[in-house]
């Protein structure tokens, strides 16, 4: 007797703004599926504003995993959420749901749907580099990235001092570039599709515009003043879109216009990273944000996908 078929992975990505996480719903609705983030910041607790978390009642009634998991007090780490993620995958697909990631994480996308390994760590190693980081600034740990893997400076906000002291680690414990230990890409299980959201610059500009001001308007200063200590003091989370401008405007460091400002334009900079970084993956079937057929565009890619693998076809 044949063992019963195993429903498709599916990851909707692309810029942030886009329009993923409408996609998503509108697929896991389709699909019989269930919504599993793969955003880096939005796995923090109270991180809803800045982080454009889908509020519960937008929902759709659709269940949503790896949502608030952390403290913003903890580190995030890519090889922790791999480990996390895959297992909510596997536990989805065993009740017969198909799992579509979503999120603009490039990277913890990756980790979940592609046959990936994370180098290890070496505490000494760590703790000096975070040593040479408070004291020159991330800006100088970026350049020092960039005279010695180029590839992995472009794809790190030079902003980001903790994955550049992360890659500047891996080079020095492995004797090779960061960017090299990324394999080409090779999905985990055969029946998983990635579906991109296609959208011009001019509109996704605008659109970020909107969604900086928005974020604004509905209280994104407050939640920042809210989370305090925990976050000023985070290594990671404090360093996230809209929250370091809202740190720095809180401090003294800038008006509250300059940090609107930096905001769109730190947004806007990430966007073509992500978009970018998914153009390079042929892999990716991608749909127009404004295309009425789109969510029937995706569902017939993912149908393609399955009779490609050895998964039953979306329900």
């Amino acid at each position: 007797m044949s063992s019963p078929s195993v429903p498709p992975v599916v990851a909707v990505v692309g810029a942030t703004a886009a329009g993923k996480s409408e996609l998503a719903l509108d697929l896991a609705g389709r699909l019989g599926g269930e919504v599993v983030n793969t955003d880096s910041m939005q796995v923090y607790r109270a991180m809803d504003i800045g982080t454009a978390k889908l509020p519960v009642a937008q929902r759709r009634g659709i269940p949503h995993h790896l949502l608030d998991t952390m403290d913003v007090g903890e580190d995030a780490s890519v090889a922790v959420f791999q480990r996390q993620a895959r297992a909510v995958v596997a536990d989805v697909r065993r009740r017969g749901a198909v799992p579509v990631l979503v999120g603009g994480s490039a990277l913890y996308t990756r980790a979940v749907v592609d046959r990936l390994d994370f180098p290890g760590t070496d505490p000494a190693v760590r703790a000096r580099l975070e040593d040479q980081l408070a004291q020159v600034g991330a800006t100088a740990m970026h350049d020092r990235l960039r005279s010695v893997d180029p590839a992995a400076a472009e794809a790190i906000e030079p902003s980001n001092g903790r994955r550049t002291v992360r890659a500047l680690e891996v080079v020095e414990l492995t004797g090779r570039p960061f960017a090299a230990r990324l394999p080409e890409p090779a999905y985990l299980d055969p029946s998983t599709v990635q579906i991109g959201v296609d959208i011009d610059r001019a509109t996704l500009d605008a659109r970020i515009e909107r969604r900086v001001g928005a974020m604004w308007e509905a209280g994104l200063v407050e939640e920042v003043r809210g989370l305090g200590a925990p976050l000023r003091e985070s290594r990671t989370a404090s360093r996230a879109l809209g929250y370091a401008q809202v740190l720095s405007y809180l401090a003294g460091e800038c008006t509250e216009a300059e940090a609107i400002e930096r905001t769109v334009v730190g947004t806007r900079r990430f966007a073509r990273r992500q978009d970018a970084w998914f153009r390079k993956d042929p892999r990716v079937v991608w749909v127009r944000y404004d295309d009425g057929e789109r969510v029937e565009r995706a569902v017939e890619a993912v149908a393609t996908s399955v009779r490609g693998g050895s998964s039953a076809p979306p329900r």
